[in-house]
């Protein structure tokens, strides 16, 4: 419908958890569950599709939908002519290069003319040609780290999490290739309605992502003391201050990134902070 986004998501796994609960981050609920092919979705004009990770791509390149969340590793291995909009920060993963642990690895030339078993053949040959590497691909949809072990393939080149799944199977990460996370794309050709309802999902998104990054922070100073407080924290613009009932005394509220909340906690208690409170913020605009 030309008053509606058609969003492709996977139809379940950890991708797809994430992605249902930065929607309600969103204020977009999603109903109807995860056995069938579509959902309803409150809050924001959205059609829902429910599909296999690697299929997203090509649904959104024929504009069977208009946009859709996967992560980038498949964007990549597809090659779809579609628009990748913005990186969602969750499903974080990287994709490896591993070989047996009894190996001696020398370095990305050990591969010369073995056989490399995985799910993602092109850009495992796009990695090794761009290092001068010939070498035997075997495509595997599934059980890609068994594979050095019945002697199928002497390495993988597949998705790694937190390695306990190479680790189990006798493998050790040698190579990592690249860095894959969820990404929110888009088709090349949507019309002018679609383009402003996608501007104003990714403004929530935005919103959510800008709200995690940072923290509430309220504490009380001497008025002495202010000067330097507030170059430590300026805030968005400016912190709030507001008078305390105690002479000389005021409250200052700002916002502080994540990224340097100890180094900013520990200046301020330095330059006589006292009370601090930092609270998590739910949605923020700027």
């Amino acid at each position: 419908m030309k008053n509606t986004l058609t969003l492709a998501i996977q139809k379940s796994g950890r991708l797809s958890d994430g992605t249902i609960q930065l929607l309600k981050q969103c204020g977009i609920k999603v109903s109807n569950g995860t056995n069938h092919l579509k959902a309803k979705a409150e809050g924001f004009p959205l059609e829902i599709l429910l599909l296999r990770d690697d299929d997203i791509p090509q649904y959104v390149a024929d504009s069977v939908a208009d946009i859709g969340i996967l992560g980038l590793n498949e964007v990549y291995e597809k090659d779809k002519d579609i628009d990748i909009i913005k990186p969602l920060g969750f499903s974080k993963c990287r994709i490896s290069v591993a070989v047996p642990r009894n190996v001696d690895y020398t370095g990305n030339r050990w591969l010369m003319g073995k056989r490399i078993a995985t799910s993602y053949p092109k850009i495992l040959e796009k990695y090794l040609l761009g290092n001068g590497i010939q070498s035997d691909i075997h495509t595997i949809s599934g059980s890609v780290e068994v594979t050095p072990s019945v002697g199928l393939a002497d390495a993988i080149f597949e998705i790694v999490s937190s390695g306990g799944t190479l680790l189990s199977n006798g493998l050790e990460e040698v190579e990592v290739v690249m860095q894959s996370e969820a990404v929110l794309v888009a088709n090349k050709n949507l019309d002018a309605t679609k383009m402003e309802l996608l501007k104003k999902l990714v403004f929530r998104i935005e919103s959510v992502q800008k709200a995690q990054r940072n923290k509430y922070i309220l504490l009380n100073a001497p008025k002495e003391k202010l000067d330097e407080i507030v170059s430590i924290i300026p805030g968005m613009k400016s912190p709030t201050i507001l008078p305390l009932a105690t002479p000389n005394w005021v409250s200052l509220h700002s916002v502080i990134g994540e990224d340097d909340f100890w180094e900013v906690i520990g200046s301020l208690k330095e330059a006589g902070a006292e009370g601090i409170l930092v609270v998590p913020i739910e949605k923020m605009v700027i």
